[in-house]
């Protein structure tokens, strides 16, 4: 066991997303109808079936094809069909590992799912989620994140894509294969961009405004989220944001992306001039060759990218290329592209508790004041007896576990969070909302007596209202993150109604949430979101302040 820093993040919010395909939240193949809706698009007619109040269609694809001759590069036209087509199952998620419910992986995986109350023009907000794992796991088919209830009980339009990942959408070959591969280390993000134009020019048949679309995401979600905000190409599409428990302030430069392609070169044998190889070797073989090579976070760390520290590691996500990702997203300031889009941008509070669960980590529910600074030692050698008194100091009646969890969770998610606020606030222009979530499970880490509080992820479930009783009145059943208490469905309503309030107003709101005011330097005002929401001014004034002192933050 070791501290979990935000360089360890990659590996462990892939298995973010592997949780999340679970049974309790899972899809069945096909889409449950009380009847067929048909709709008319710009490339032919689509059928999705209406269920209880929402109408669904999955697996709608947005782009042609990305394999073969257009592997690496910008997807084939999308080509028109005749007749009907049927929208009723989910499309291909890109190569990983299969996904439990889900079609089997595919290296042609550009479809995206919308959720809609009708499709009768009535112009709804839309809300653009970009889902998490990594920038190497996931899929807009993910189970927590089923837009149904949002679209029922907030009339709201929701929709998710499936986009290439890992290597298939992030190997950077801009300075080895010439001009028809440019932009080859952003493909990945460019096919989130091309489901915003899918959207822009579809969206009113499905009953969404196009020009009110917000963008949001959970932890490699967040990231990507941190990405499309800072891209010239995303920014006519979106007007607000949503940065969850994934700010990306930074991502790769080009000297790592291009290591990182020496390696994967190397690994596959393969010699830098023969790199066309690459197109012939089958995705299973990439995916294999990608799983050899260590990972990166969907983040990079504040400290000099020419530092070995930062350069021992190879892996796949966005590159700071100066064309299609201009800069890092929010270093050195918040991007002026985006000056005029509100968002939104916290973290859980427990973050590191699902890591552990996850890891199966229960050493950590055995430490003690002594054991965690011995932990932070490798990574902040003489500052970490001062992290670990500040935070006693700050919580006189935590345990040393509950410490431990607090600084984990904070270096994980919280630093950058706040680092994004204070640079849009800088800014000067829209408002942005710092949050918390907070409400605590009770279920226990495996193993420990140690309850999961608010762990990584366990927000998904909760803003997509997917935390409810049943709708048949019969006993509710164990949430999978959330337990048992029925205080979960008050937070639920909280925070999806916050978030739709957003999407629809830019400024988020809800019935006996207190107002919520944009973050500034006078009061510091974060949000936590729990069965009973509260403002609490300068939270973590004095851990921030630590954290500035010794150049983390």
């Amino acid at each position: 066991m070791k501290h979990l820093h935000r360089r360890d993040f990659l590996t462990r919010s892939a298995l973010a997303t592997a949780a999340m395909a679970t049974p309790r939240y899972g899809f069945s193949s096909l889409v449950k109808a009380d009847e067929y809706v048909e709709v008319v698009t710009t490339h032919g007619r689509l059928r999705g079936a209406r269920n209880e109040g929402v109408t669904i269609f999955k697996g709608i694809p947005y782009g042609g094809r990305v394999s073969g001759d257009r592997r690496f590069r910008r997807p084939a036209p999308l080509a028109p069909w005749t007749g009907v087509r049927d929208a009723l199952q989910f499309g291909s998620p890109a190569i990983q590992a299969p996904r439990r419910n889900e079609p089997d992986p595919a290296e042609d995986c550009l479809f995206l799912n919308v959720w809609t109350p009708a499709s009768d023009n009535r112009k709804r907000p839309v809300m653009f989620y970009s889902h998490g794992g990594g920038f190497v796991g996931g899929s807009g088919a993910s189970g927590a994140q089923d837009g149904a209830n949002l679209a029922r009980n907030f009339d709201v339009v929701v929709v998710e894509t499936n986009h290439r990942l890992g290597l298939l959408g992030f190997l950077y070959l801009d300075e080895l294969a010439g001009a028809d591969y440019a932009e080859s280390g952003n493909m990945g993000m460019l096919d989130i961009v091309a489901g915003l134009k899918w959207v822009h020019n579809n969206i009113a048949q499905f009953g969404g405004d196009p020009s009110n679309v917000m963008i949001w995401g959970e932890s490699g979600g967040g990231a990507k989220t941190s990405c499309l905000y800072a891209m010239p190409e995303a920014a006519p599409y979106f007007n607000k944001a949503s940065i969850e428990s994934g700010p990306g302030v930074r991502m790769l430069p080009k000297d790592v992306a291009a290591e990182t392609t020496a390696r994967l070169l190397k690994e596959l044998n393969i010699a830098p001039e023969d790199w066309r190889k690459l197109l012939d070797v089958p995705a299973a073989g990439l995916l294999a060759a990608q799983n050899k090579l260590p990972p990166v976070p969907p983040f990079q760390e504040k400290s000099n990218p020419h530092s070995q520290a930062r350069r021992d590691y190879s892996g796949f996500g966005p590159v700071v290329d100066g064309v299609v990702l201009p800069h890092h997203p929010f270093d050195p300031t918040a991007p002026a592209i985006s000056r005029n889009k509100p968002l939104l941008v916290g973290w859980n509070e427990d973050e590191y508790t699902f890591f552990a669960w996850q890891s199966k980590d229960t050493e950590f529910a055995k430490l003690d004041f002594e054991g965690i600074q011995k932990k932070l030692e490798p990574q902040y050698a003489q500052d970490a007896s001062k992290i670990v008194d500040t935070y006693r100091k700050e919580n006189p009646n935590a345990s040393a576990p509950a410490i431990f969890v607090a600084i984990s969770s904070i270096t994980m998610m919280g630093l950058g969070s706040v680092d994004i606020a204070e640079k849009k606030v800088k800014q000067g222009g829209a408002p942005v909302y710092l949050y918390n979530f907070g409400y605590k499970s009770e279920k226990k880490i495996p193993g420990t007596d140690y309850a999961l509080g608010t762990p990584h992820a366990m927000d998904i479930s909760f803003k997509f209202n997917n935390e409810l009783p049943p709708r048949d009145g019969s006993a509710p059943t164990e949430s999978y993150f959330g337990g048992n208490r029925p205080e979960r469905f008050a937070a639920s309503r909280h925070f999806a109604e916050l978030w739709t309030t957003f999407a629809r107003t830019g400024h988020p709101a809800a019935k006996d949430v207190p107002f919520w005011p944009a973050y500034n330097f006078n009061t510091h005002p974060t949000l936590r979101i729990d069965s009973t929401c509260e403002v609490i001014d300068n939270r973590f004034r004095q851990e921030l302040a630590m954290w500035r002192s010794i150049g983390e933050l």
